[in-house]
């Protein structure tokens, strides 16, 4: 399930290196096996894929939020870029995404933050689940409003559905399997799915954020007709907790809390959304960024440049003096895999001793020292930080799964432990890039020269990585030059960010950094991630181009599996065999939230469990705070 998860995922996350990236994984606590919640076609105000709700109907308030949380107050957010687009239908890099345009629409049901797997009535009142999950029907709340006034309707709902499916190649992927949407009856509206079994999918379409049909399909201030698969920098209406006041395009956006939301007083919403106004400040590079928070341009930063983290803030004054907080949050339920990734589309590296050789020669060990100050830990699964991670040798029914495809899966995933390289010493590293060499050999390639070439073609073996950050280089260069000895010569092309996109979009790259955020209920969004049909499909998340019958049946029983430990054993497998292909060189992540903030705001005792901070949604401007740090410039 993408859940809290989505917005990171409509473009290339960069955890680790650059500002803005998504969420590091982290060792998330164990969830209990409990049976996945058999729905009973009944109305109720919460669905979860584990055991019961934990708030009951009618119930007051998420534990982390306050409902006496004072209201107002300025929270101002930094960003890298800039923007040229208010349309969620074809949002990409470049909107105005990440706590902002976002937060002017309501969708159908919302997620708790203290449990991993719960969603509770938003815009819907209730929620009816076919017994045999072939359907999920959404009762619209009566006073569910538009800013305009106008109510939120089933049309809404459906029309809404249609358009995303239809023009965003996420949204096509993520509710492929969804083969109708109808209004069955005043306040009520029923998608019906083209396959039984799936426990999710109900919960999937909860996640939908649902657009003002009479809006887009209307004329704006001229009389122009508006056009939904078009960009647009016109203020778009909502029916969220802010609305767009106003902007200043590709440098900032101003959003404002909305006194007469309808929806405020629901128990999903007491306590958050307790800032009067959200501004995002778009900056023009890493450094830029840095500046600007000390300079008090913007509060809250998330720092994900290890160096910046341990060098760049301890001397400034506002750090000695309490004003600029410099905390770090435990960041728990989510897996990540971040990773140079292969084009498999190209030749080059269809043979998975090539890309294995990639990785012996790549020393994270010191990059970690030298580059990271030792604040990571390298990624050895693709649900890296949580129970879904694969680890020792496959036993029980993970192995019963992986026995039933024999004949399709790399013998090794029985054998031996997917593991990285270890360059921790420099015997360590001489053997690795002899084996590197070996593994080259074996692929059909030979050194001349000084350069690794195809015995056959003579053609030397190079490749280009391409990114949109230089704060890159000072990754790929120790990584190119590793690379060299044994004989591949590389080259590091950064563009712009949408430059950067049309060329993932025509796979046209060699090696790129990509993440996967995982939570902890995958689901449909592992066909997009690593299924065959997602390959080929321009803006899918299958960057690599992974093409493969037994990933494709084991990402079947992840999303099919009935229980728990189903679901864990067939994410278990399913990690197993991606890690044992070698499709990528995995990179590096740690296990909290690094964040610095100016000291104006407070947060309830209990932060939630699996939002790292909850910052800003459960936070409030804190007027005492403020006084003693001084007002924002």
């Amino acid at each position: 399930m993408i859940g809290r998860l989505l917005a990171a995922t409509l473009g290339v996350a960069l955890l680790g290196l650059p500002a803005g990236a998504a969420p590091e994984a982290s060792p998330a606590e164990p969830v209990t096996a409990a049976a996945l919640t058999a729905p009973t076609g009944d109305w109720v105000h919460a669905i979860t894929l584990m055991g019961e709700p934990k708030y009951p109907a009618g119930f007051p308030h998420f534990d982390y939020a306050n409902p006496q949380a004072p209201k107002g107050g300025l929270v101002r957010l930094g960003a890298q870029g800039g923007y040229d687009n208010f349309n969620l239908v074809v949002s990409g890099l470049k909107g105005d995404l990440e706590g902002g345009i976002l937060s002017i629409y309501d969708t159908l049901m919302t997620e708790s933050l203290d449990e991993p797997f719960t969603s509770y009535g938003l815009l819907a009142e209730a929620v009816r689940v076919a017994p045999d999950l072939s359907s999920v029907s959404y009762r619209l709340r009566e006073n569910a409003r538009w800013h305009d006034g106008q109510p939120v309707t089933p049309d809404d709902v459906i029309w809404s559905f249609q358009i995303l499916k239809d023009n965003s190649p996420f949204y096509a992927a993520y509710y492929q399997t969804v083969s109708k949407a109808e209004a069955t009856g005043p306040r009520e509206v029923t998608f019906s799915f083209s396959e039984t079994g799936n426990r999710e999918l109900p919960q999937v379409l909860g996640q939908l954020r649902v657009l003002p049909r009479h809006w887009w399909t209307g004329k704006d201030a001229a009389g122009k007709s508006r056009n939904p698969t078009e960009t647009t920098l016109e203020i778009p209406l909502g029916s969220g907790p802010y609305r767009l006041a106003k902007f200043d395009p590709g440098r900032s956006a101003t959003y404002e809390r909305v006194a007469d939301y309808w929806g405020k007083d629901l128990p999903v919403n007491a306590g958050r959304n307790n800032i009067g106004t959200l501004r995002n400040e778009y900056f023009r590079d890493s450094t830029v960024l840095v500046e600007a928070l000390k300079g008090d341009l913007y509060d809250f930063r998330s720092e994900n440049i290890a160096r910046n983290w341990a060098t760049a803030y301890d001397d400034f004054p506002a750090v000695k003096e309490g004003r600029l907080v410099k905390e770090a949050f435990p960041d728990r339920g989510t897996g990540i895999m971040q990773a140079f990734v292969f084009n498999l589309r190209r030749d080059k590296f269809k043979d998975e001793r090539v890309r294995r050789a990639f990785n012996l020669a790549m020393n994270f060990e010191e990059m970690n020292r030298a580059l990271f100050y030792g604040l990571y830990k390298r990624i050895d699964s693709y649900y890296f930080g949580s129970e879904l991670a694969a680890s020792g040798l496959p036993q029980g029914e993970e192995k019963a799964i992986l026995e039933s495809l024999k004949d399709k899966v790399p013998a090794s995933v029985f054998a031996e432990p997917y593991r990285n390289p270890v360059n921790d010493t420099p015997e360590a590293v001489r053997a690795n890039l002899r084996e590197a060499v070996k593994l080259l050999r074996a692929a059909g390639y030979e050194l001349r020269g000084g350069k690794m070439v195809d015995a056959r073609t003579g053609e030397p073996l190079t490749v280009e990585f391409l990114e949109f950050q230089n704060v890159f280089e000072r990754v790929i260069l120790p990584f190119a030059a590793q690379l060299r000895l044994i004989g591949i010569d590389s080259t590091l092309r950064v563009i712009d960010q949408a430059q950067y996109q049309n060329r993932l979009r025509g796979f046209d790259f060699d090696i790129t950094t990509s993440s996967w955020p995982e939570s902890l209920s995958p689901g449909n969004e592992q066909r997009e991630f690593w299924g065959s049909a997602a390959a080929d499909k321009p803006g899918a998340r299958n960057i690599a181009g992974i093409k493969d019958p037994a990933i494709d049946a084991l990402i079947e029983k992840v999303i099919f599996a009935k229980d728990r430990p189903g679901v864990l054993a067939a994410t278990h497998a399913l990690d197993r065999v991606l890690l044992a292909h070698n499709f990528v060189v995995p990179q590096w992540a740690s296990g909290v939230a690094r964040t610095l903030r100016w000291n104006r705001f407070s947060h309830p005792p209990v932060l939630p469990q699996y939002g790292s901070s909850g910052f800003p949604t459960t936070w409030w401007y804190d007027e005492a705070l403020a006084a003693r740090t001084g007002a924002p410039r």
